[in-house]
């Protein structure tokens, strides 16, 4: 027969329960405080390793480059990294429609992130005439012709700063993860018709809450509006700026091992698993994340009657970026204290000038009053 459970045990039972539940009310109050550390807990205690694995299968450096340390620290200085978004289709080399020249400073959470229209006229670095003298050509077609690495050291030529790592992503690969995440949203007010006779046809609808994959990459293909190349640059930075909001989302770690099977081959870096892991916890954690963005300023127009369509960079502008690139790869300089591209600067003296109207017209009512 069986022994009833003694009082002084059926207590200790009972204050052991009391105790994991009030551990389950603690940690998810704190959780819904501080959801970021509990999210990197989670990830480190159950998905770390199978992570790892997975984007191991992305590491692909580049020959002939040395490859800068990323630290694995919080407290790690800012590097650059060059993201090439390819469109490439079926069986082709495909081009890099994206070129965003980006210094990423772990340690405060900000990102500078420069844009460079695929159209651009540079010297391709790499490839030369049969006389000799340099290749200039569209910046877009430095990955047609010898991939990332010339894209890299074209781009290094461009703005006379180096590349420490560099990404590629085909857009092809983002159809499904943005299907898998349930959609992004996108700032879309007007369909966006492409029905031009040489170009893809598609309509985007305007207005929709969120929008799956192949609305989501139609509206980095979309070329039919009037600001041109511009445009498109531009809304390659509210794509990408898109997943990554969406993708910093608590509930989105846990389909982290999905996502990137889901990516597969569309992926490809320099920076090994163990960096871009902990690189990712580094900039979750930060408190505040800042993407500053910067499209290069020019001119498009043709070289010669009937010639290549090309854009032209505005070298005052160039020389700005550069000072930019050198600013933000100082590690001693604070986050108040890094300088922010022409925009960002004249919305914020903007700001000032109206809070100080502001303070004036109350003190002029002050005044004014009996």
């Amino acid at each position: 027969m069986a022994t009833q459970p003694q009082p002084e045990r059926k207590s200790r039972k009972w204050k052991w329960m009391a105790a994991v539940m009030a551990f389950v009310l603690v940690t998810g109050t704190l959780g819904y405080v501080n959801r970021a550390t509990l999210a990197s807990w989670g990830f480190d205690l159950f998905l770390a390793d199978q992570v790892k694995k997975k984007l191991d299968q992305s590491y692909k450096p580049l020959e002939g480059r040395e490859v800068k340390r990323v630290a694995q620290t919080k407290k790690e200085d800012p590097f650059t990294l060059l993201l090439l978004g390819v469109d490439q289709r079926d069986q082709e080399i495909g081009r890099s429609d994206t070129m965003i020249y980006t210094v990423v400073r772990p340690s405060d959470g900000a990102m500078l992130m420069i844009s460079i229209p695929r159209d651009t006229y540079a010297i391709i670095v790499g490839k030369t005439k049969k006389n000799g003298e340099p290749w200039e050509d569209k910046i877009t077609h430095a990955y047609a012709f010898g991939g990332p690495a010339m894209s890299v050291e074209t781009v290094e030529k461009l703005f006379g700063s180096h590349v420490d790592h560099y990404a590629t992503i085909n857009f092809n690969g983002f159809r499904d993860v943005i299907d898998a995440m349930g959609g992004i949203a996108l700032p879309i007010t007007e369909d966006l018709v492409n029905d031009d006779a040489d170009h893809e046809k598609f309509v985007v609808k305007a207005g929709q809450d969120k929008y799956n994959g192949k609305d989501a990459l139609n509206y980095v293909r979309y070329r039919e509006d009037a600001g041109g190349d511009m445009s498109r640059t531009g809304r390659h930075q509210i794509f990408l700026n898109a997943i990554m909001e969406k993708a910093s989302k608590v509930g989105q770690w846990t389909k982290i091992p999905e996502l990137i099977d889901i990516m597969g081959h569309n992926f490809s870096t320099d920076l090994t698993s163990t960096q871009m892991i902990n690189l990712a916890k580094s900039m979750l954690q930060t408190e505040t994340r800042t993407i500053y963005s910067h499209t290069l300023k020019g001119d498009g127009h043709r070289k010669s009657k009937g010639g290549a369509w090309y854009y032209f960079a505005d070298e005052t502008d160039l020389d700005a970026v550069g000072a930019l690139i050198e600013a933000w790869l100082d590690p001693k300089l604070t986050k108040s204290q890094l300088p922010l591209p022409e925009e960002y600067e004249k919305s914020k003296a903007a700001n000032t000038a109206a809070t100080t109207m502001t303070v004036r017209s109350s003190a002029v009512s002050e005044a004014a009053a009996p």
